[in-house]
């Protein structure tokens, strides 16, 4: 694995200026180091509702022309309702994808990376809801499938020490206001989530070829126990790449093969929803 870097913004200077999407006159996406382009999946962490995040991951897919696209926040049913025609306008893909229902932040922070690679299959990693609604009540491999539950070992028990930090986060996460005993069952959806974002990639590179990009939450793209080490488990033969974004200095945790600092977001109260 690559040691981790930190870099600051790079200016786009001219080549921005003929990329197929705009960029806000303040943004300076950092652009991508040599190594990614020898991985055949490229993990691209943000955190959700930071523009700027976004516009990196615009940037590096420009820069990477994948084959395929997979989305955290896209389903498969969803991703099957893009066509060439509505993938060229924004406001005909927002619909087309009823992202508005979606609960995902602004579209217009996601656009870009489509516009980047408007050749690239696009692919949808987000497990369904009705599919986390059951895995609150159902065993994980009644939800999933054996198969899917044996390839990535979810059947196996996290150990102790990693389960409590997972759970310690979930619960910081939802401040402080899941009953103790959900718990373990959000621990599991995450790591339903990272496997499927791990199969969902495997299968857009064997049936495309690399590169493919995974446009995910940091949480998601960490290394030490997110979608890219359940991937090496179960492909070690493929080359992994994986960026997390910080935010004003506050660096992602679980270990990535490149860092990007960036402006931090206002958000208010996060736990006002919760009070």
């Amino acid at each position: 694995m690559t040691g981790i870097r930190h870099l600051s913004r790079t200016v786009l200077g001219a080549l921005l200026l003929a990329a197929p999407f705009s960029v806000a006159a303040d943004a300076e996406p950092s652009e991508p180091p040599a190594e990614v382009f020898a991985a055949q999946v490229i993990f691209l962490g943000e955190q959700h509702d930071n523009r700027g995040h976004h516009e990196v991951q615009a940037l590096w897919t420009l820069k990477l022309a994948p084959r395929a696209i997979v989305f955290e926040m896209l389903t498969a049913d969803q991703a099957a309702k893009i066509t060439p025609e509505n993938r060229q306008d924004e406001t005909m893909l927002e619909q087309a994808l009823a992202w508005e229902a979606s609960g995902w932040p602004d579209f217009s922070m996601y656009y870009p990376i489509f516009a980047a690679a408007p050749k690239a299959e696009i692919y949808g990693a987000g497990v369904p809801r009705d599919q986390l609604r059951d895995l609150m009540a159902e065993d994980l491999a009644d939800v999933v499938g054996a198969e899917t539950v044996a390839r990535f070992a979810l059947d196996q028990p996290l150990p102790a020490s990693e389960q409590t930090i997972r759970e310690d986060l979930q619960r910081t996460a939802h401040c402080d206001a899941l009953p103790e005993e959900l718990l373990p069952r959000m621990v599991s959806v995450q790591r339903l989530r990272d496997a499927n974002l791990a199969q969902v990639a495997l299968q857009a590179l064997e049936t495309h070829g690399p590169p493919v990009v995974v446009i995910t939450g940091n949480g998601h793209a960490r290394e030490d126990w997110g979608a890219p080490f359940l991937l090496r488990q179960a492909a070690p033969e493929v080359a992994v790449f994986t960026l997390g974004q910080g935010e004003a200095g506050r660096m992602p945790e679980g270990g990535f093969a490149f860092v990007v600092d960036g402006a931090s977001v206002d958000r208010g109260d996060p736990c006002a929803a919760f009070n």
